[in-house]
C-alpha cells in the first residue's frame, strides 16, 4: 500500500502543523517589528550598536552629551536618537520623525543653524536648493497614513526659515493620461 508520506516525502499531520506554527508566530514577529527597538535609559553604546546597528549619525550636544543617530532613510520613516550622558549611558531617546515631535520641532526651529537641525531630526531624506532666492529644502518621511512628509525651509545664511508637512513626490504619480 502506498501512503501519503512515500508519494511525498513527508508525513503531512506533521506538515500542517508546522504550517499552522508559522502562520500563528508571523503576526507576532510583525507586532515586535513594529513596536520598534527596546530602548531604555542607562544603556551602553556597546548595548544600543547590538540593537540597532552602527549609528547613522553622532552629534555633540550643547550640554556635553553625544547624541546618535539611527536614521532609516531616505524611504525609512523612523529616526531614532539617543543621548549619552558623560558616563556613556543613555539619558534620553526618541523617535523623532513622528507628528508630536516634528509638531513641538516646528514651534522652536525659527532661526536654527543646520547642525542644531540635524542633531534635531537627523539626516533627511532630500535636500533641494529654493531656485533664485537661494537657501534649500530639507525634507524627511515620517510616521504617517497621509502622503505628506516633513519639510524644512533653510535660508542662504543657513538658517531655519520655516517647517510643515508637504506632499511626499513619491506620491504625486503621473499617469500620461494629459489631464492637466
Amino acid at each position: 500500500m502506498i501512503s501519503s508520506r512515500d508519494i511525498f516525502g513527508i508525513e503531512p499531520v506533521r506538515t500542517v502543523r508546522r504550517l499552522a506554527a508559522l502562520l500563528l508566530a508571523a503576526p507576532l514577529a510583525a507586532c515586535v517589528l513594529l513596536q520598534g527597538p527596546q530602548l531604555a535609559l542607562g544603556q551602553t553604546e556597546a548595548e544600543l550598536v547590538a540593537q540597532l546597528g552602527a549609528p547613522t549619525g553622532r552629534y555633540a550636544m550643547p550640554n556635553g552629551n553625544q547624541r546618535l543617530e539611527w536614521a532609516t532613510g531616505p524611504f525609512g520613516r523612523h529616526t531614532w536618537m539617543v543621548d549619552l550622558g558623560p558616563d556613556g549611558r543613555s539619558v534620553w531617546f526618541a523617535q523623532v520623525l513622528e507628528r508630536s515631535y516634528l509638531a513641538r520641532f516646528a514651534a522652536r526651529a525659527q532661526g536654527m543653524d543646520t547642525q542644531q537641525l540635524l542633531r534635531e531630526l537627523g539626516r533627511p531624506a532630500e535636500k533641494q536648493p529654493n531656485g533664485w532666492g537661494g537657501g534649500q529644502t530639507w525634507s524627511w518621511r515620517y510616521v504617517t497614513n497621509d502622503c505628506l512628509w516633513w519639510q524644512v525651509s533653510i535660508d542662504k545664511d543657513g538658517k531655519v526659515t520655516g517647517a510643515g508637512e508637504g506632499i511626499d513626490p513619491m506620491c504625486d504619480v503621473n499617469d500620461n493620461r494629459g489631464l492637466f
